[in-house]
C-alpha cells in the first residue's frame, strides 16, 4: 500500500494517477486541499491566498476542468497586473515598462540598463544588478522581492525563481516602448466561480473517500520497518511512502541528520477582506507594492476577477520564518495602507474578513539546499520514500508543476511494478 502524507493538490494528484493501486491519504487538517482551499461566506469567495491556474498542459487542463467549463462555472481572464510606484501605476513587469516612469527616472533606468556588463552572478541580488542595472534593480526588483521573501536577496540562488522570473532582454525592453507586449507564462488564467477548491473537488471525485484519513498528523516514520505512526498512536505499514510535507519536516520525521541552516523560508500572512461596495480599482487583478512603507507586498482583487459588485481582496505580507505573527495586530495597519494606496476609501465598510498564516510560504532556494535535497531524496528512495511537491521538493513551482511531478512519479513507479494505467475524464 502507498501511504500519502498530505492531502493537498500534489498528494491528491498522485492518488488520482495511481487510482487502481492501494493507497491511504493522511491529512492533518479536517479538509483536503492544503493551501488550495476556499472559504465562501457572506457572498465572498476567498482562497487560502490567490490560486489561479495558468494551464500549459492540455491533459492536466482537461482533467481539472471536466464538468466545469460546460456548466459555465469558470471565468477566463486576460491578466491585468500593475505596480504601484510612487504616485503612479506601472504595468508589470517593471523592467519592460520603464518608459512609464517620470522622464528623469526613465533615463536613469535606460542608461544603467545599457551600462551593465553582464558577468557571472553568484546570488539573486547580484543577478538583478548584472542583468538590469542599478536603477531597475533598486527601484523595484530588489525592494519588492525583499518584501516577498523577507530576507536579504544575497542569500538566494541566482535562479531562485527559475522560469517564473520575468526576464527581458534589452531589445524586448526597447520594443515595448512602442508596441506593448507584457506576455508571460501566466498571461491568462481560468478561475472557478466557487473558488480554487473546485479543482480539488474535481480530483477528489476520482478518489475513494474511504482512503482519506483527515485530522491526523504523522508523528514519526520508521524507514527500516516501513511504518508510520500518527498522533492517535496508530501504526500504519506501507510499501511506499509519498510525502508532500516540507522537506526538512520529512527528514525530522524519519530521524535523519541534516544541516538545518541549509533550509530557510518565509511566512506569509494573508488577509481575505470583503467590503460593502466597489472600490476605486475596477480593472486590476493584482497589484505589486515595492514601497517598504506599505506593509503588504501584493493585493489581489477577487471582485475584478469574478466581476462582483463589492470589493473582495486578498492581501499578502511577508515575514521571516521565525517571526511571531499576531494577525489581530496587523488588521489596522493593513486597512490604513489599503486606504493609503487607494485600494479602498473612507466610506467603505469592512463586512467580513479572514486571516491565515502560510508557513512555509516561499522556500529560499540556494545551491546548498538544492544539493542537499538531491542527496537526501536519493537516500530516501532506497527506503521507498518519495518526496514531491513545492515543499516536498523544496522548490519554486506552479500548481500545474506539482500535478505533473505527481503524475511522473506515479508513472515511474507503475512501470517499475509492470503496470500501466492512464487516467482521463472517461474514468469518471
Amino acid at each position: 500500500m502507498d501511504i500519502i502524507i498530505g492531502g493537498g493538490i500534489t498528494g491528491l494528484s498522485y492518488a488520482m494517477y495511481n487510482a487502481q493501486g492501494e493507497y491511504l491519504i493522511i491529512e492533518k487538517e479536517t479538509e483536503l486541499g492544503g493551501y488550495c482551499r476556499t472559504l465562501r461566506r457572506n457572498g465572498f469567495v476567498w482562497d487560502f491566498s490567490g490560486h489561479f491556474f495558468h494551464f500549459q498542459d492540455a491533459g492536466i487542463k482537461e482533467l481539472l476542468m471536466c464538468g466545469l467549463e460546460s456548466e459555465n462555472q469558470v471565468v477566463k481572464v486576460e491578466k491585468d497586473t500593475k505596480i504601484k510606484y510612487k504616485d503612479r501605476y506601472v504595468d508589470f513587469p517593471f523592467q519592460k515598462n520603464i518608459h512609464q516612469l517620470p522622464k528623469d527616472e526613465f533615463i536613469d533606468c535606460l542608461v544603467d540598463l545599457f551600462d551593465v556588463r553582464e558577468t557571472e552572478s553568484h546570488n539573486f541580488k547580484e543577478m538583478l544588478y548584472c542583468k538590469f542595472g542599478k536603477s531597475i534593480a533598486e527601484k523595484f526588483l530588489i525592494p519588492y522581492n525583499e518584501k516577498l521573501y523577507a530576507c536579504d536577496l544575497n542569500s538566494l540562488d541566482k535562479d531562485a525563481m527559475g522560469r517564473f522570473f520575468p526576464y527581458a532582454e534589452k531589445e524586448e525592453i526597447i520594443k515595448n516602448f512602442r508596441v506593448k507586449d507584457n506576455s508571460s507564462y501566466n498571461g491568462s488564467f481560468v478561475y472557478p466561480k466557487n473558488g480554487a477548491i473546485e479543482y480539488v473537488n474535481n480530483i477528489c471525485r476520482r478518489l475513494d473517500i474511504n482512503k482519506f484519513k483527515t485530522n491526523a498528523s504523522v508523528v514519526s516514520i520508521d524507514p527500516n520497518k516501513k511504518e508510520v505512526v500518527i498522533d492517535t498512536g496508530e501504526v500504519l505499514a506501507y510499501d511506499r511512502l509519498i510525502s508532500t510535507v516540507p522537506f526538512p519536516k520529512l527528514l525530522n520525521l524519519c530521524g535523519l541528520n541534516y544541516n538545518e541552516s541549509v533550509y530557510n523560508w518565509n511566512q506569509v500572512l494573508v488577509f481575505n477582506m470583503g467590503f460593502d461596495k466597489k472600490g476605486p480599482n475596477t480593472t486590476s487583478h493584482w497589484i505589486y507594492y515595492p514601497d517598504k512603507k506599505i506593509c503588504f507586498y501584493r493585493v489581489g482583487f477577487y471582485d475584478n476577477i469574478l466581476q462582483q459588485d463589492r470589493t473582495s481582496l486578498y492581501v499578502e505580507l511577508g515575514f521571516d520564518k521565525n517571526a511571531d505573527i499576531d494577525p489581530d495586530k496587523w488588521l489596522a495597519p493593513v486597512l490604513h495602507d489599503l486606504k493609503e494606496v487607494g485600494c479602498i476609501t473612507d466610506d467603505m465598510r469592512l463586512v467580513d474578513y479572514q486571516s491565515l498564516i502560510m508557513d512555509p510560504a516561499y522556500v529560499h532556494i540556494t545551491e546548498q539546499s538544492q544539493k542537499d535535497v538531491k542527496e537526501k531524496k536519493a537516500l530516501l528512495a532506497k527506503y521507498d520514500i518519495y518526496s514531491i511537491g513545492r515543499y516536498g521538493s523544496w522548490t519554486y513551482c506552479s500548481i500545474e508543476d506539482n500535478i505533473k511531478e505527481a503524475k511522473g512519479l506515479s508513472e515511474t513507479l507503475r512501470l517499475h511494478d509492470g503496470e500501466d494505467n492512464q487516467y482521463n475524464c472517461s474514468n469518471l
